[in-house]
């Protein structure tokens, strides 16, 4: 199993990140390189499912996830269900009161050791880069 945990300060009521990290049609303006489309229920609770492309110029993959906690505006859990990627995920908003929020993103993966040893680099750096741009996002939208 692969753990990876980022967070990122948002200087945004925790309400409002939790909206800008629930809105799955927008996240390619912040997550490099992926589009995320709702596949099954309104992408508000448990049950409904998702489909998220990651690559450059068409070539990548496409994970697979259904939501299995829905708790506004604190935690969201997910189960990957794809074929390369497979295990769990959960986004958390922390309220920091004035301060704003923190979001987490922490994923326990299994993914082919040698495809992680090859991307785990790039996948870490990108991941926190997209992070970085979240925080944006969601401030713009306070």
């Amino acid at each position: 199993m692969i753990r990876v945990v980022e967070r990122v300060e948002v200087a945004a009521p925790a309400r409002v990140t939790w909206a800008a990290m629930t809105d799955w049609a927008n996240q390619g303006a912040w997550m490099l390189g992926t589009a995320v489309r709702v596949t099954s229920g309104d992408g508000r609770g448990v049950g409904s499912t998702l489909a998220a492309f990651t690559g450059v110029v068409g070539i990548g993959f496409t994970d697979h996830m259904e939501i299995t906690e829905w708790r506004p505006p604190v935690r969201c859990a997910v189960r990957h269900t794809g074929w390369l990627v497979r295990g769990t995920g959960v986004f958390e908003v922390v309220d920091r009161g004035a301060a704003g929020s923190t979001f987490v993103w922490r994923e326990d993966l299994r993914v082919p050791r040698p495809l992680w040893a090859a991307v785990s680099p790039v996948f870490r750096a990108g991941l926190r880069l997209s992070l970085r741009r979240f925080a944006r996002f969601a401030e713009g939208r306070a």
